[in-house]
């Protein structure tokens, strides 16, 4: 029960957003309590907003109560700008609208628009949106603008309020203002007139100020997110202009942004990067002030220590393991219209390079490859030290700016403070151009003495970039909560009232996100801690950023992995201190649905990590907990007898198919729920028919010119043909072998091949050890059909060839996906005519995983005039099973489907049966292997007898 005014609250939004989403039970509240940040607030009230109105009319019941309010895009702010224990208002879905101007000179986006579907969707078109933080594959645009977020290459004239075109916003008293629509501007001066008036005085006399413009306009000219953009006040005198600029980086405090309208820049094709290395810090950061002058798009700085905990990733030089303790290294990037362009710059930075001293190589590189390498690996300096932290631990990366020409005076200090408090593991890199640094160290908070050292720390920090250097307390991360005590210390007490003459104009009650930019407490930053209590190795190394969330197909609809991972933590809690046994009882019970039930445990999440946790495998794991001795039996007799399993499995097809034929499908479905006592509540009407297949082997025989192959069909090829609707009725194994004699290949078959089973079933049930058990007795039994491995072994199914992947042991076995198969040795060999008809592409996860989402395209791109892959789309979520037990999952992973079928398709392709059954339900248009399409558009190339001898592979 809500205690009051909450509980009318809830009543009173009940009647403007749907039940379904507001949130109130122990354990979502937890969950959307942590943002990427080492604060937590338990909100009494989550709203998911999908519309501008329910925005409005929620801050007018709210107003009317007197309850603060929190707005949230994709909560990876890290200085906990997004958390609340009031209302936290999430974005849903229905804010991901994104207009692209003439020429693409401009993007109008909404909140919810991740920063990188926006760059694109501008990419064919040489433009991208200024800001680009490290998060921008999760961030969301309300966040990137609401915290004037900057990144590696933007500095401080390609952010946000450097590239506001126009904004629409909603403020404290639900009034909505369109700075581009001269109606709105006319409505709301009649509307709030003295508002417009007031801030127009405010700017006019800061303006007339000159001590004060001038301080304002230096503080900007390195990055700065400390405080309100007060340079609105001098950059602009129409008070539009001025509300809107003070917007960004308002972190939520001064209304919500709705709509942004961003001038873009150009996304130059040509890119060019070296990683220079030097003998100290200040000759590090002496070439960094001379490359300013110079055509550098970013420039990197990374000190020993950052180097130390990533010189053994793959791509770095091995050299660095033998530098001295004072090298420090520079990543630098230039990029160009063309070629000859990026030569002159790279000519001319090594004119400057030449000034320098240096060690080792300085040139550049244009390998794509190798360029990405270097930067993934500058990327990975966070996490570097978040997977290595004591369990327990958080870890937390601050992010200052110093004066360009000061910098390497001011990292050395810094270095020193972290030896003083005992921060040894602590690693300085940043933005250097810019004279942005962060530093990431680990930090427990579990003791007074801990948090007492990190306050000493944090004082000591504050002076040396304030007094010292007159710098950046808060260079592009936002002030949130973390830095907010510290606001007036760095701007002085002028300027910071103006701060709190803005937040009484905007919010006079005070309730957009209280505690943020502005907070009177001194202590403020050292209260409401998020605990990181050890919960399960699997996943004790999160760090909560939430760079997983938009992979997951369960995200929004119950948990994403970040908070699987909360409510683990949470219940880990409850359980080492018995406190409270009825909210861990209460969690518990949610847990298992929204925890365990609706998880894909698909491992796309892994894929985003920064550590490189996969939350599917904590889940597993848990799975097989609730599993007793019976069940583990049961799984041992199914692995044991796969044959007369999937027998029993197809015996089950042919009754649903005929029940359907005879019955109609809503009875057979009536039917199918009440005789498994509700286990399958739907039946899905691209409900597979039986598949009937006999492998046709050759007899092997000494001519090994001939091309050959083991080809392993999945038990659920084996199993599950064509829907009974399909045009096509071929079970797969048949299509297979009719693309690999097309292109001349002899084909061998394990022995027992209907009994070959790689496990997954079983290991998706947390039945680990016969899952295990299965793999490695089907792995043995493809080694002797390979012939110790001389011939290589195609999967026709995704997550099998993963599974068998990452269990193989045998480095002489070569195990191929279809995907790699018919890209890398099918397609050479087979004449191709392509379809003119457009096509669906589903790439599933096991296809991402194993990194052949682009070999998949390909196959596609070759065979089809259009290949259309949803950009909203990632893991199907029918997850084996889980479309026939968990619908609900299923639906919600394709809810974005049905709208990106162009007109006139009528077939989309995949590389796994299960997950097309799904798709086709969902998208309306059959889905099948990607081997029909190929089938379908290939002849062989020559006779066989008469094709050039060549080797096997």
């Amino acid at each position: 029960m809500l205690p009051a005014p909450y509980d009318r609250v809830l009543a009173e939004l009940q009647s403007v957003i749907p039940q379904a989403r507001l949130v109130t039970d122990p354990l979502r509240t937890l969950a959307y309590g942590t943002d990427a940040s080492f604060y937590r607030l338990i909100p009494k009230i989550v709203a998911l907003v999908e519309t501008e109105e329910e925005v409005v009319r929620l801050l007018r019941i709210t107003r009317g109560h007197g309850v603060p309010v929190t707005f949230r895009a994709a909560g990876t702010s890290l200085s906990g700008q997004a958390v609340s224990d009031s209302v936290l208002v999430v974005l849903g879905d229905g804010w991901r609208g994104c207009t692209i101007g003439p020429a693409a000179a401009t993007v109008t986006l909404q909140p919810g628009v991740i920063g990188a579907e926006a760059n694109r969707r501008l990419a064919p078109l040489g433009r991208k949106i200024g800001p680009d933080p490290a998060s921008i594959a999760t961030a969301k645009i309300g966040g990137i603008a609401a915290n004037n977020a900057s990144g590696m290459c933007c500095g401080t004239a390609q952010n946000s309020y450097r590239t506001l075109e126009s904004m629409r916003l909603v403020l404290a008293d639900g009034t909505v203002l369109d700075s581009a629509d001269p109606a709105s501007r006319s409505r709301f001066r009649d509307s709030h007139g003295p508002l417009l008036d007031r801030l127009a005085a405010l700017g006019s006399r800061t303006r007339a100020d000159e001590a004060l413009a001038t301080r304002i306009r230096d503080k900007f000219r390195i990055k700065n997110t400390t405080g309100y953009s007060l340079n609105a006040l001098v950059d602009y005198e129409d008070p539009v202009d001025i509300i809107q600029h003070l917007m960004i980086g308002s972190e939520g405090t001064l209304g919500f942004i709705s709509t942004i309208t961003l001038r873009t820049v150009p996304e130059h094709p040509h890119k060019a990067s070296a990683l220079l290395f030097f003998p100290d810090i200040a000759e590090a950061c002496r070439a960094v002030a001379l490359l300013k002058a110079a055509p550098v798009d970013a420039a990197e700085l990374m000190d020993r220590a950052s180097l130390r905990s990533i010189q053994d990733k793959p791509g770095m030089p091995p050299q660095i393991r033998g530098f001295g303790p004072e090298v420090a290294a520079v990543l630098v990037e230039t990029r160009a219209e063309n070629a000859a362009a990026l030569d002159s710059n790279v000519a001319e930075i090594a004119a400057v390079l030449a000034g320098c001293v240096t060690i080792g190589d300085t040139g550049f590189t244009t390998d794509t490859k190798a360029c990405e390498g270097f930067w993934k690996i500058r990327k990975g300096l966070f996490p570097a030290v978040g997977a290595i932290r004591q369990t327990g631990t958080t870890v937390i990366i601050e992010d200052v700016a110093f004066p360009l020409p000061r910098l390497a005076d001011a990292t050395r200090e810094l270095q020193a403070l972290f030896e003083r408090h005992g921060y040894r593991e602590a690693i300085i890199f940043g933005h250097a151009l810019e004279g942005n640094l962060h530093f990431v160290f680990t930090q427990a908070f579990d003791t007074q003495a801990e948090i007492d050292r990190y306050r000493r720390f944090m004082d000591d920090v504050a002076e040396l970039v304030v007094t010292r250097y007159d710098g950046s307390l808060k260079a592009e991360h936002g002030t949130g909560r973390n830095m907010a005590p510290f606001v007036e210390m760095e701007w002085g007490p002028q300027a910071y009232g103006l701060m709190k003459e803005i937040k009484d104009l905007f919010d006079p009650d005070g309730l957009l996100n209280p505690g943020v930019i502005l907070n009177g407490d001194p202590q403020a930053h050292l209260k409401n801690l998020k605990p990181l209590p050890p919960a399960d190795p699997l996943v004790d190394t999160c760090i909560e950023c939430g760079f997983c969330e938009p992979t997951c197909p369960s995200h929004r609809f119950t948990l994403s992995p970040r908070q699987r991972i909360v409510g683990r933590r949470e219940l880990a809690r409850l359980e080492a201190t018995g406190d409270d046994a009825g909210r861990l009882a209460e969690i518990a019970a949610a847990y298992d649905y929204q925890g365990i039930d609706t998880c894909a445990a698909c491992g796309l999440c892994a894929t985003a990590c920064p550590v490189g946790i996969e939350t599917g495998l904590l889940i597993k794991s848990m799975r097989g907990e609730r599993r007793g001795a019976v069940a583990r039996k049961a799984g041992a007799l199914v692995a044991d007898h796969m044959e007369g399993t999937l027998g029993l499995a197809r015996t089950g097809l042919r009754l649903a198919d005929f029940a359907r034929r005879t019955v109609g499908h809503g009875v057979a479905e009536a039917a199918a729920r009440v005789l498994t006592g509700g286990a399958l509540p739907s039946l899905p009407r691209s409900l597979p028919t039986a598949a009937t297949f006999s492998p046709k082997a050759e007899t092997v025989v000494t001519d090994d010119d001939v091309p050959t192959v083991v080809y392993a069909p999945s038990c659920v090829s084996r199993t599950m043909g064509p829907a009974a609707g399909d045009p096509q009725q071929r079970p797969l194994p048949e299509v297979v072998e009719s693309v690999m004699r097309k292109a001349g290949f002899r084909i061998l078959y394990p022995e027992a091949a209907d009994g070959q089973c790689c496990g997954m079933p079983l290991e998706s049930k947390g039945l680990i050890e016969a899952a295990d058990a299965k793999a490695d007795a089907m792995l043995a039994a493809l080694s002797k059909a390979s012939r110790g491995g001389r011939y290589p072994v195609v999967m026709d199914t995704s997550p099998c060839a993963l599974r068998l992947k990452k269990r193989l042991t045998d480095a002489g076995l070569r195990i191929l996906d279809v995907a790699e198969f018919l890209g890398e040795f099918a397609l050479p060999r087979l004449d191709i005519a392509k379809t003119a008809e457009p096509v669906m592409l589903h790439l599933t996860c096991s296809t991402r995983r194993m990194g052949l989402d682009g070999a998949l395209t390909a196959v596609a791109k070759a065979c089809a005039e259009t290949v259309v892959v949803p950009p909203d789309v990632g893991c199907c979520g029918f997850a084996g099973d889980k479309g026939f037990t968990t619908p609900e999952l299923n639906a919600h992973a394709l809810r974005h489907l049905p709208a990106t079928v162009p007109e006139g398709c009528a077939s989309g392709y995949s590389t796994s049966r299960t997950c097309e059954i799904g798709l086709s339900d969902k998208a309306g248009v059959p889905y099948r292997s990607i081997v029909y399409l190929v089938d379908a558009c290939a002849t062989a190339k020559v006779e066989e007898r008469a094709r050039v001898a060549e080797p096997a592979f």
